[in-house]
C-alpha cells in the first residue's frame, strides 16, 4: 500500500473545507465528507434502491462491454480512481485477465480502511494479479500514480459529475499529464434525462438519500466538536437546467446558530437557508467529447444502455 494521506491530512482538509464552506455565501460543503463508515454503508444502500439507476445501468454496460474494452486497450495495468469496494471493477478484471494482458491493478481511494479491505479481497480472488492500493485523493495525487506502460485509468460511477466545470478541466488535464501517448481513460458519465427520472434518484421514497445527505453534519459533529441538529435540516434535491446538474442541499428548518468548537466558529442559518452538499452534473456525448479533447484525450468508443441513461466513454491520450 502507498499512503499519501493519513488521519492528520484528512483532519486538516476537513477543517479547511468546513471553515471555507460555512463562511461562504451561499454555504456549501464538498461531497467527499459524506463518506465515513456510516456514509459508505448508506451509499451502498442507495445503489440498491429502485429509484437509483446509475449503478445498475453502468454495471449492465460493463457486463456487456468489458471483453471488448479488454481487446481494444490490451492494458497491462488497470488504475481505478475512487475505487471504494471495486465491485464493478471485477467485471473489468475478469475480462482483462481473460484476455491475457493484465498484470497489475492499482486502486486509489481516500479511505484507508475500505481500500485495505478491497486489496485483501482482490488479492485472494486474483492470486496471480499484482494488487497495490494507493491511499490518496484523485484530485490532489494523480502525479503519484505508479508509472508504467499500457495503462488504463477507470473513473466510474459518474463521479466526474461531482466536479464543477473548472475542476473537471483541471482534473482531466492533470490526468493527461501523468499518462503516456496511447494510454486509456475509461470514464463513466451519467447522461441528461427527464427530471422525473433524475430527481427521485436523489430523493428516494425510503429516505435513505436524505439520511446520507445529513450524514455530513454527523461527521462534522464528531470530528470538529460541532452541535448540528441533523433533524433541523431538510433534504432537498433539485434539477438545475442551466448547468444541467442535480443539486443536493440541506435546508434549515428554522433560524439557528451552530457552534463548531474546534474551529472556534459560530455559523448562523436563517429559516429556509440552503447548504449545498453536492452537485452531480449530467452529460451529453458531444459536450463530454469536447471536454476530453480540450484536455488531450480522443474519444474512441462510446457505449450506452438502451434508454441512453448512462454513458461509458473510452478515450485515448492523443498525440501532441
Amino acid at each position: 500500500m502507498i499512503r499519501l494521506l493519513d488521519d492528520q491530512d484528512l483532519a486538516r482538509s476537513l477543517r479547511a473545507d468546513v471553515r471555507a464552506g460555512l463562511t461562504a455565501a451561499p454555504k456549501k460543503l464538498p461531497p467527499k465528507w459524506f463518506y465515513d463508515s456510516r456514509g459508505s454503508e448508506l451509499f451502498e444502500e442507495i445503489t440498491r434502491l429502485p429509484e437509483y439507476y446509475p449503478t445498475r445501468t453502468e454495471r449492465a454496460i460493463l457486463t456487456l462491454r468489458a471483453p471488448e474494452i479488454a481487446r481494444i486497450t490490451e492494458a497491462k495495468t488497470l488504475v481505478e480512481l475512487g475505487s471504494g469496494s471495486s465491485e464493478k471493477t471485477r467485471l473489468l478484471l475478469d475480462a482483462m485477465l481473460g484476455h491475457g494482458t493484465l498484470g497489475s491493478f492499482v486502486p486509489l481511494d481516500v479511505s484507508d480502511a475500505a481500500l485495505s479491505a478491497a486489496v485483501a479481497a482482490l488479492s485472494d480472488t486474483y492470486p496471480g494479479l499484482s494488487v497495490s492500493g494507493v491511499v490518496g485523493d484523485f484530485v490532489r495525487h494523480l502525479q503519484h500514480l505508479p508509472d508504467g506502460d499500457s495503462r488504463m485509468v477507470a473513473f466510474l460511477g459518474g463521479t466526474i459529475g461531482n466536479l464543477e466545470p473548472v475542476e473537471r478541466a483541471s482534473f482531466l488535464a492533470g490526468l493527461r499529464a501523468v499518462l503516456h501517448e496511447g494510454e486509456w481513460l475509461l470514464l463513466g458519465a451519467d447522461l441528461v434525462k427527464d427530471p422525473a427520472v433524475l430527481v427521485p434518484a436523489y430523493d428516494d421514497a425510503a429516505g435513505v438519500t436524505a439520511d446520507f445527505n445529513r450524514n455530513v453534519l454527523r461527521v462534522i459533529n464528531r470530528e470538529l466538536g460541532a452541535d448540528f441538529d441533523p433533524s433541523a435540516f431538510e433534504h432537498v434535491a433539485v434539477w438545475s437546467p442551466g448547468p444541467e446538474w442535480m443539486e443536493m442541499r440541506l435546508r434549515s428548518r428554522r433560524d439557528q446558530f451552530v457552534r463548531i468548537n474546534d474551529l472556534d466558529l459560530t455559523v448562523e442559518f436563517a429559516d429556509g437557508e440552503d447548504l449545498l452538499t453536492e452537485i452531480s452534473a449530467k452529460f451529453r456525448r458531444d459536450s463530454l467529447a469536447g471536454e476530453l479533447a480540450e484536455a488531450g484525450f480522443e474519444l474512441r468508443h462510446w457505449w450506452t444502455d438502451p434508454r441512453s441513461w448512462f454513458g461509458l466513454a473510452l478515450a485515448q491520450v492523443a498525440h501532441r
